[in-house]
């Protein structure tokens, strides 16, 4: 049978913090705050994939929503203009077929030299999930993507034929021709809030992600998932300048003239959402004095951004020095973007990083 444990390539120095980006899809970000919609400026994306290639980010967080491209296609002609960055992509279970997706996933790996992971988002919106004709509630997306990742380590493991039987799968004598490049299997994220969501990374995941939240509110809701053997990794923004007072003032001229009917949109959408992260990270960003959670997290431009945009916010030093005491907390990794996001991704890669590494080389030093 194959060995599907991730190789020695794969596996995470557990001794520094990963630091993985967004990737903004549309290509351009408008300066009121929202993504470009309606277009596709492919040689934006490619251009600022080789800017993330250069700057040494270990991975491209490729999103999914009707409202963008489809990450798939797309990721499929990055890997042949980048060399070292990997690709974290995310997808829902639902969508495509757990044989057809392993078959995609195999082939990407040897496209791109196994520099691909996957995210797996059980789903956040009802409404949404029904544009796709998928109308299973919360829980039952779950036990879906349980089903769904139980048949991909299967495959990955080597057996075949495959006959599956489940609530929402069933299988007969499949097949694949093509494994996954050295035969292992890529990492694997699962994102949610919820307990059904802790329980599926632990099970069939490598790493839990969360959106943002203080690192002592981190480490409380990571202590189940570190308990039982699993990483623990979050998304946010991110915002550093030289001094403090430089990046309270960028900060101000980002949240200027904020757009209110954005901020109307996304309410809508928490509202008939349910899911466990999104109502988390609002209910975190309301019991906010003043737009901050703590004098490095700024939560004002979660109502007109969404949960990532939880923001911590300060000088180089400040930022380094705060995000040092996630890895007390607990998290071994972060997804980061910014606003513009390329901008933000150079200053953070280049000034915050290397103090950043300091730190844990420092801490290492003393123990």
């Amino acid at each position: 049978m194959v060995d599907t444990s991730l190789s020695s390539q794969q596996q995470p120095d557990s001794n520094e913090l990963r630091v993985h980006w967004n990737s903004p899809l549309s290509g351009q970000q408008k300066a009121s705050g929202k993504y470009q919609t309606g277009q596709f400026d492919f040689d934006a994306v490619v251009d600022f994939a080789q800017e993330a290639d250069s700057l040494g980010v270990d991975s491209l967080l490729m999103g999914i929503g009707s409202h963008m491209p489809d990450p798939l296609p797309v990721l499929g002609a990055l890997v042949r203009e980048t060399r070292r960055v990997k690709f974290l992509l995310a997808y829902r279970p639902g969508l495509i077929s757990p044989t057809l997706f392993t078959q995609v996933i195999n082939t990407v790996s040897w496209m791109s030299d196994g520099r691909i992971s996957l995210n797996l988002v059980a789903g956040t919106s009802p409404a949404e999930q029904a544009y796709y004709g998928d109308f299973l509630a919360h829980d039952d997306r779950y036990a879906r993507s349980n089903e769904f990742l139980d048949i991909l380590h299967r495959f990955w493991r080597g057996e075949k034929p495959l006959s599956y039987k489940g609530e929402h799968y069933r299988i007969e004598d499949a097949q694949i021709g093509l494994g996954y490049k050295g035969g292992s299997r890529p990492e694997i994220y699962i994102s949610g809030a919820s307990d059904v969501a802790q329980q599926t990374a632990v099970e069939h995941g490598d790493c839990w992600l969360r959106y943002g939240d203080t690192p002592e509110g981190m480490a409380a809701a990571a202590k189940p998932v570190l308990a039982q053997g699993g990483r623990v990794g979050t998304r946010m923004h991110v915002l550093a300048r030289e001094t403090r007072a430089e990046a309270l003032a960028d900060l101000a001229a980002l949240m200027g003239e904020p757009d209110e009917k954005q901020r109307e949109m996304i309410a809508a959408a928490v509202s008939s959402s349910d899911s466990v992260a999104v109502k988390t990270s609002f209910r975190l960003a309301e019991t906010a004095e003043a737009d901050w959670i703590s004098p490095m997290l700024f939560s004002g431009a979660v109502a007109y951004r969404g949960g990532p945009a939880l923001c911590v916010v300060g000088s180089y030093e400040e930022v380094a020095a705060y995000l040092y005491e996630y890895k007390a907390a607990g998290i071994s990794e972060f997804i980061f973007s910014g606003w513009p996001t390329r901008d933000e991704m150079r200053i953070f890669y280049t000034r915050v990083l290397p103090l950043l590494r300091e730190h844990e080389r420092a801490g290492r030093g003393n123990r």
